[in-house]
């Protein structure tokens, strides 16, 4: 059954996405670390503690997620198979975003697309975490493009990947390594202490991940009629630019396969910083690219998808 509640969560993200009024794992996630963020900054202040504490969160969370999970998952089976399937499907639902990636993608590209920029940039201020106060038009559009392009592996091919070889314990495990990261991870020096170690466990977590998701955009590019050859090209030349250990992949091959530049200045937090360049190309970022950046996406999804089911199918049968 497993490959089958894979195609079903895989399905309902498609279908559904994530509407705001549902309850939603990961915004628990985020809740819980908002509570616990400021009582480590009151009872822990030196670095050394600080640290340690980050450690201590960095473990907890995930550990907590995958355990509530599976303690679900088993007393599910326990009323009924069939309501561990549905619970299994649920679950595993609500740690994919492709939907959701491409809605806020599509937003932003209408508003573009209707010249209103003031819209748009608070449309992208929803996908990214740098100033967007006073982005032009072509930065939003690479703002976004660099947004989907990096939210390819981490929301999409990255819990799908989890999914299949754990199950929903570990794709939830991911999410809140994801999650960790994405809040109190490196962002700036006063996150140095507390978000090393979530830092350091979403770079081991999307080692795979991201490579796989850059290659599945470059297979995506040929089914897209983007440029493939110079999607792999790219991919291989600029990879390892990036100052992450993998954003940098999907976001070169996304890079190839429109044949523009992404990278270079972004603000954060009122501060400038100079990110290198990926592409070779003198086209910069447009509106007219962002669907088919969101076709490469969907079209990624759909082969991990095909990948995933077939790997369960011939290890647990259908």
């Amino acid at each position: 059954m497993i490959a089958i509640n894979l195609l079903a969560a895989c399905a309902l993200d498609g279908l559904v996405g994530d509407p705001r009024w549902m309850p939603h794992p990961v915004r628990w996630m985020g809740a819980f670390i908002n509570r616990c963020e400021p009582v480590i900054r009151t009872r822990f202040i030196s670095a050394a503690s600080r640290r340690t504490a980050g450690f201590l969160l960095a473990v907890f969370v995930p550990g907590l997620s995958f355990l509530s999970a599976w303690c679900a998952l088993k007393l599910a089976v326990l009323v009924h198979p069939w309501l561990g399937d549905l619970l299994w499907i649920v679950l595993g639902y609500t740690t994919l975003a492709a939907k959701d990636l491409a809605n806020h993608a599509w937003e932003v590209y209408h508003h573009l697309h209707a010249g209103s920029v003031r819209e748009a940039r608070q449309a992208v201020s929803f996908m990214v975490g740098r100033d967007t106060d006073r982005l032009t038009e072509t930065e939003i559009s690479r703002a976004t493009i660099e947004s989907v392009a990096e939210n390819t592996s981490d929301g999409v091919v990255a819990p799908l990947f989890y999914l299949v070889i754990g199950g929903p314990p570990l794709a939830l495990a991911y999410k809140a390594i994801n999650t960790l990261d994405s809040m109190i991870g490196y962002h700036d020096a006063s996150y140095r202490d507390i978000g090393w170690a979530s830092a350091k466990l979403d770079d081991l977590a999307n080692v795979i991940p991201s490579r796989l998701s850059a290659v599945l955009l470059v297979l995506s590019s040929y089914c897209c009629g983007a440029a493939a050859a110079n999607a792999w090209d790219i991919y291989r030349r600029d990879c390892a630019k990036h100052v992450s250990p993998n954003s940098g992949h999907p976001e070169a091959a996304m890079a190839g396969a429109l044949g523009i530049l992404l990278g270079g200045p972004s603000v954060y937090n009122g501060i400038q910083v100079e990110r290198p360049s990926l592409g070779d190309s003198t086209t910069a970022p447009h509106p007219r690219h962002v669907p088919l950046v969101i076709a490469l996406m969907w079209t990624s999804f759909g082969l991990a998808i095909v990948l995933g089911v077939a790997y369960a199918t011939l290890w647990n049968g259908i």
